[in-house]
């Protein structure tokens, strides 16, 4: 039995073609004396591709109930990335891939959330703020302020943001993990 337009919602992971996918656009409508459909698109959590589809009714959508658990981030090796449950010490590997731009997030000892899927680690949710260094940026030049105050840097994890014109290298920085900018120093 399959989901109805109305239970669908953004956010919601689904089972849909026997692959996981989660919902990140949803519009319900309704036309007259129609039934209801609802225009979706689905992200894969496996690969990352992002469908478009219309569904009607209760089509063979069904909800996917995942598991959340705290997991602290412990290395990456190659492609890899590795895991540690705290409650039990096992361990969970995921691959670069299947986190994407996730990756540029995690330093050594972060707490994440993992999301299982019958037991299997499918993908990670990252804290909405992280700590981390800045290893390169120019020096600010003072009455440089025609580009709004504020130059590149880059993060210990390699990422690149714009950074206020005061910030040196070797400054802890605050990111917003849901956009990447700058929160604040820390």
């Amino acid at each position: 039995m399959g989901l109805s337009v109305s239970d669908m919602s953004k956010g919601l992971t689904v089972e849909y073609q026997d692959e996981l996918y989660r919902i990140v656009e949803y519009e319900h409508s309704k036309r007259g004396r129609g039934d209801a459909f609802a225009r979706v698109k689905l992200k894969s959590l496996d690969t990352g591709k992002v469908l478009s589809r219309t569904f009607k009714g209760k089509e063979e959508v069904k909800k996917a109930y995942m598991e959340t658990r705290p997991l602290k981030f412990l290395y990456s090796s190659g492609e890899s990335y590795h895991f540690m449950d705290e409650t039990d010490y096992s361990q969970f590997e995921i691959l670069e891939e299947k986190l994407g731009d996730k990756v540029k997030y995690l330093k050594d000892n972060l707490t994440v959330k993992g999301l299982f899927h019958e037991g299997r680690l499918v993908s990670i949710e990252l804290p909405t703020f992280v700590e981390l260094e800045v290893v390169d940026t120019k020096p600010g030049v003072k009455g440089d302020t025609a580009s709004g105050g504020e130059k590149p840097a880059t993060l210990e994890t390699g990422l690149e943001i714009k950074v206020p014109l005061f910030l040196k290298e070797g400054a802890t920085v605050k990111v917003d993990t849901r956009d990447g900018t700058y929160v604040e120093r820390v």
